[in-house]
């Protein structure tokens, strides 16, 4: 192990104490120093006693990676948290961009540890049934570091592909046309009457569900802690409850008999009409 100190990038989870991991929950235990934006340093401040908290406000993520990376280079064990899952639109990748600036190798210190957390698409999902049980992306309508015409032509290809589409950062008081063109690129290939659900704050105080659908879903509140989930093609409401389907009764009975045509443990046979 190098000398020096111990960098852990922690993702949190969605802010509640239940969803936080056990190797989270250690990382942060042993730490001397944690790093992190003021509203997600309040999620875990039950955990803080003790410990030297660093604490900066939005848009000065540079200066938390920043001085995250030099107190674990002085010798302290840091760990940086971020909500969701740091790798996933949290601070990991920018931690790597300041480590390959100041010509970090491996070996050297800080020593990384990477601890994974609960994104919200999954956090959100849970909330409203098993919308991602097949093929899914998220896409980010945030274009304050991506410009737009690269995430519509990513919405574009999504949902030609008929994926189904978890949009993070839809909408905050600056930001209001994104998920209304989104809307409009996604409305081209799927139907008014596709599932969609909107879930503020999963897990955290004064979390609110939504279950709508393509066609009416911007008629309800859609802020930056909302996370939008469209459906694909085959996606229904059960019960309360979006479901899109793996694909089992495409080949099975419920009952797990093998349909005409299909055999077991071989690919999918799709008659001419269904492709």
């Amino acid at each position: 192990m190098a000398e020096g100190g111990i960098l852990s990038v922690v993702g949190i989870g969605p802010g509640d104490g239940a969803h936080v991991t056990p190797a989270a929950l250690e990382a942060i235990h042993n730490a001397q120093v944690v790093v992190g934006y003021r509203t997600y340093i309040k999620l875990v401040r039950h955990l803080l006693e003790g410990k030297e908290v660093v604490q900066t406000g939005m848009t000065e993520e540079i200066g938390r990676a920043r001085a995250a990376v030099e107190r674990a280079r002085a010798g302290a064990n840091v760990v940086l948290v971020s909500s969701g899952d740091a790798g996933v639109y949290g601070m990991a990748g920018l931690v790597f961009e300041v480590l390959r600036e100041i010509g970090w190798k491996r070996g050297d210190a800080p020593t990384l540890n990477l601890v994974p957390g609960i994104t919200a698409a999954n956090s959100c999902a849970s909330r409203v049934g098993a919308p991602l049980v097949h093929d899914s992306c998220t896409i980010s309508l945030s274009d304050l570091l991506t410009p737009w015409a690269v995430i519509a032509k990513r919405i574009e290809a999504a949902a030609s592909s008929d994926f189904v589409i978890s949009l993070y950062n839809p909408a905050s008081g600056r930001r209001t046309r994104q998920i209304v063109e989104a809307h409009s690129i996604i409305r081209r290939y799927r139907e008014g009457s596709t599932p969609v659900a909107l879930v503020k704050g999963a897990y955290r105080e004064g979390e609110k569900v939504v279950m709508s659908d393509l066609d009416h879903f911007l008629d309800y509140e859609i802020g930056m802690l909302t996370t939008v989930i469209v459906g694909n093609s085959h996606t229904f409401f059960f019960e309360g409850y979006m479901v899109t389907p793996r694909g089992y009764t495409r080949k099975y009975t419920l009952e797990g008999d093998v349909l005409p045509g299909q055999q077991p443990g071989r690919s999918l046979v799709v008659r001419e009409e269904e492709v």
